[in-house]
């Protein structure tokens, strides 16, 4: 059989995924940091990376994992909102004015309110908090932190340990920038409700009005969360997240040298994702892209559908090189059942690495019978097939 190749001239298309995280692009930009990355929230295109997969201390932004065990619960209905957990004598002293760290301000032998906890873990960044949260919901810090380890393993956190529900320096407590990205798209998209507490800028505690240290909310350029982190052996990193025009991105960035540069360095790479990339619809799902020839069928022809929906991120500068085609093995040989996957959508420009979607045949087409066979093997010997192209 033949190789087919049907361009579809001027169409542009991608696909919604969950956050796979493959390369869309040949551009790159350096910023100062050990590990990057910046992904595209919608089609989970990576803009650009640098040691994705390197396991570092994430230092405060393992809170983010704390917090979304804690939303997961209130969403089950385990806990809510209103209910109050006990400041041990422990999570003061690890984790509050005493340890000299990021702290809530909160009394041993209080009783806190989860919402307030939540502004605690996510505006001031409280490791008394995330202590006393773990405490509470697994009886130790501990335990929390294997289930933490657990959970994230079950949310696709393949490059993750934890040992403590704060972030603090251990071995055995890693993350990725990729696990830290994911699990940013995770919270926004489960927890709308509650993801808005990343955009507050400020919490007041126990008569202490405590500032968020996430750069980007006090910058114009739509950010609106999510957690910083810090540690003399992690550097400064940033997790955000940014909506300009109804498109958003999403960034991790750690291992820089000063507040200034997470400021400057997270800026310019958002910045430059915003510029130099766009997301482009192109179909939806049940939509027929084109047709493939059928061998000794019953029709001659098949509609090639897509089943999913069809957005692309690719770089401004490909938009006019764009070069979009289906592509099968052909003419297709009957029987051909409904659904089944018979060619590729492969989509490549200047710019970009090559991106393949399944086509499925769009109906059913019988086998032809004998007669039918055999005039079509004649056909075939005096006029042969079309090329297709």
């Amino acid at each position: 059989m033949n190789h087919h190749r049907r361009a579809l001239t001027g169409l542009i298309l991608g696909i919604f995924a969950s956050l796979t995280f493959q390369s869309s692009t040949s551009v790159a930009i350096e910023i100062a940091a050990r590990e990057f990355i910046l992904v595209d929230f919608q089609t989970g295109s990576v803009l650009d990376s640098q040691n994705r997969t390197e396991s570092m201390p994430p230092s405060s932004m393992s809170k983010l994992m704390t917090a979304y065990m804690v939303f997961e619960a209130i969403h089950s209905g385990a806990l809510s909102l209103d209910d109050e957990f006990m400041v041990s004598e422990n999570a003061w002293r690890q984790g509050g004015a005493a340890s000299g760290g990021s702290t809530m301000f909160l009394e041993p032998n209080s009783r806190v309110r989860v919402e307030d906890l939540l502004r605690g873990i996510i505006i001031q960044s409280g490791n008394d908090a995330c202590i006393v949260v773990a405490e509470n919901m697994a009886g130790s810090e501990d335990a929390f932190a294997d289930e933490m380890t657990e959970r994230a393993r079950d949310l696709g956190l393949t490059g993750s340990n934890f040992a403590n529900a704060s972030g603090l320096p251990d071995p055995n407590h890693y993350m990725t920038v990729e696990d830290l990205a994911l699990l940013a798209r995770l919270i926004i998209t489960n927890f709308p409700e509650y993801y808005s507490l990343y955009e507050e800028t400020e919490f007041t505690y126990n008569d202490i009005k405590q500032f968020n240290r996430n750069p980007l909310l006090y910058r114009p350029g739509g950010a609106d969360g999510l957690k910083t982190g810090y540690t003399d052996s992690a550097g400064y990193g940033l997790t955000a997240s940014a909506v300009r025009d109804g498109r958003r991105l999403i960034l991790v960035a750690n291992g820089m040298a000063s507040t200034q540069a997470r400021s400057e360095e997270t800026a310019k790479l958002m910045d430059w994702g915003f510029r130099n990339f766009t997301n482009k619809d192109l179909f939806r799902a049940g939509e027929m892209v084109s047709d493939a020839e059928v061998w000794l069928g019953l029709e001659p022809t098949i509609p090639l559908i897509i089943n999913e929906d069809i957005t692309v991120t690719i770089p401004r500068q490909a938009w006019r090189t764009l070069e979009v085609k289906a592509v099968y093995e052909g003419p297709i040989a009957a029987p051909i059942e409904q659904g089944t996957a018979v060619a590729k959508l492969v989509i490549n420009g200047d710019g970009m690495d090559p991106l393949e979607y399944d086509l499925t045949a769009g109906a059913s087409v019988a086998k032809l019978g004998f007669t039918g066979r055999i005039q079509a093997a004649a056909s075939q010997i005096l006029f042969g097939f079309s090329s297709g192209n």
